[in-house]
């Protein structure tokens, strides 16, 4: 017998007919886009590309991007061998409950969900923020941000309980918009020789470029940037032979993840002048509009009219991404809910095979997190937006750590794959670079979240908090159902 697949791909157990999500929905490309959505890539462009630069390592950013890449790229080969013995959309949890136990599994679910609601928290704050600016521009009538972040939230309600090929239809759309504007800004500033400097490939990519100023802070942003990557292991119960479509899916989203913001951030450096791009994102930085850094060479090269367009496709890029964490949260509920670890409600399914119950409780989530700021008047952007966002890039950064750990626990345990280099190795190499980037947010994490020692500090506390919330209720909850039984 193969030793990939020596043993069988596990469900959760005890789920029936009724209580699975509706298979054979996705396909590659599907999955992609909801990876993509999550990287929200024009609000990752013009937000973090701009602060890398400047409290990074200059022209270098773009070599952050790739290192970043590469640190993925080794972390996801654990993950998709991992992901040949386990379909379930609960992913990070499960498998982190395959190699480290159903507590620990558990307590990480904690972490996962509360990642999730939290980011997708964060980008309502920017979305709000960013329609109530652009209605105003247009129509003169100012309404307030949390007003579009609560309307929006009943959209995604609805677009959520219409089922995944909607979802999936939707946030294509949006996601082709974003990603052709800055691809062909790239590749027609690429195909011109680059800017009033040339290309400046060595300026950006050689080692003494990647290594000046604060490479790690740069490191940082890049990292925080692949948000959202769990996504193919997600929808893996809804996919199209999963054991052939999430592996697919998992390389060729870090492949073109990678590659868009190794190459539009070093277009957008070539576009400025290597010399001239730290101090040019500095003054954008200090008018209090980073995307201006962005906006202005792609206006300099289309035209004008794309003054009026890159706002609108920023609030579609970031509309794209709360759309896929809620679809992300929302199976982390259902899967809690199928596992018996959160009340068997979730699991319910409407007529589209839609988890609308653990989507209404996502909702519900999500309006609990906004609300507060906006009854205590504090900005969305300053606020909701750079402090939620932060604590999400901690979490997801320890999911990833546990993950690689239960990898190599796993199949050392199992040996249900024998393969070093799938199984040991990589993911082992990929916890170290996983680590070091944990460290290296906790050591920038004040800038991160463009906040206060103080601040900071509660903020990172909230993901051990939850962590050890989640092993106490696994184990309650396990107490009670063994006593049941």
């Amino acid at each position: 017998m193969d030793s990939q697949t020596a043993v069988a791909p596990h469900t959760s157990q005890g789920s029936s007919t009724a209580s699975r999500l509706k298979p054979d929905s996705l396909g590659v490309l599907g999955i992609l886009f909801f990876v993509l959505s999550a990287q929200a890539p024009l609000t990752g462009i013009a937000g973090a590309v701009p602060i890398a630069v400047v409290i990074g390592n200059g022209a270098g950013a773009p070599a952050a991007y790739v290192a970043a890449g590469v640190v993925v790229l080794l972390f996801s080969i654990g993950f998709v061998a991992m992901g040949r013995h386990v379909v379930d959309a609960g992913a990070f949890y499960t498998y982190i409950g395959k190699g480290l136990g159903r507590s620990t599994g558990s307590g990480s679910a904690g972490v996962a969900l509360f990642a999730y609601c939290a980011i997708q928290a964060a980008m309502y704050g920017l979305y709000g923020a960013t329609m109530s600016g652009l209605v105003e521009h247009y129509t003169g009538v100012g309404v307030a941000w949390w007003v579009w972040a609560l309307v929006t939230m009943a959209v995604v309600q609805v677009l959520g309980a219409a089922g995944i090929e909607m979802g999936a239809k939707v946030l294509a759309v949006f996601v082709l918009a974003e990603f052709s504007i800055l691809i062909a800004f790239a590749l027609v500033t690429f195909f011109k020789g680059g800017g009033p400097e040339g290309l400046g490939f060595t300026h950006s990519f050689s080692p003494g470029a990647a290594l000046q100023g604060a490479p790690g802070v740069a490191l940082m942003f890049a990292v925080a940037s692949m948000f959202g990557f769990e996504a193919t292991a997600i929808y893996g119960e809804e996919a199209r032979e999963p054991r052939r479509t999430v592996p697919r899916a998992t390389y060729l989203s870090v492949a073109v993840i990678t590659a868009f913001f190794a190459f539009t951030s070093w277009m957008l450096v070539s576009a400025h002048g290597a010399s001239r791009a730290t101090a040019d994102a500095g003054g954008a930085l200090e008018s209090g509009d980073a995307a201006a850094w962005v906006f202005a060479p792609i206006a300099d090269l289309f035209g004008a009219w794309t003054g009026d367009v890159l706002p609108i496709l920023l609030a579609t890029s970031l509309f794209a991404g709360i759309l896929a964490f809620h679809n992300s949260a929302n199976r982390y509920l259902f899967s809690l809910g199928r596992e018996g670890l959160l009340p068997h409600g979730l699991t319910a399914l409407n007529g589209r095979h839609s988890p609308w119950v653990a989507g209404a409780v996502q909702t519900v989530i999500a309006v609990a997190l906004v609300v507060p700021f906006a009854l205590l008047g504090k900005d969305p952007v300053l606020t909701l937006f750079s402090w939620f966002s932060g604590v999400a890039v901690l979490a997801i950064m320890l999911l990833y750590f546990l993950t690689s750990v239960s990898v190599v626990v796993f199949f050392r345990r199992s040996r249900a794959d024998t393969r070093l280099w799938n199984t040991l190795i990589a993911p082992v190499l990929g916890a170290l670079g996983i680590a070091g980037a944990i460290w290296l947010v906790i050591e920038n994490f004040t800038t991160l979240i463009g906040g206060d020692p103080t601040t900071a500090l509660w903020l990172q506390l909230t993901v051990p908090v939850v962590l050890a919330l989640g092993l106490v209720a696994a184990r309650l909850t396990r107490r009670s159902h063994a006593a049941a039984g």
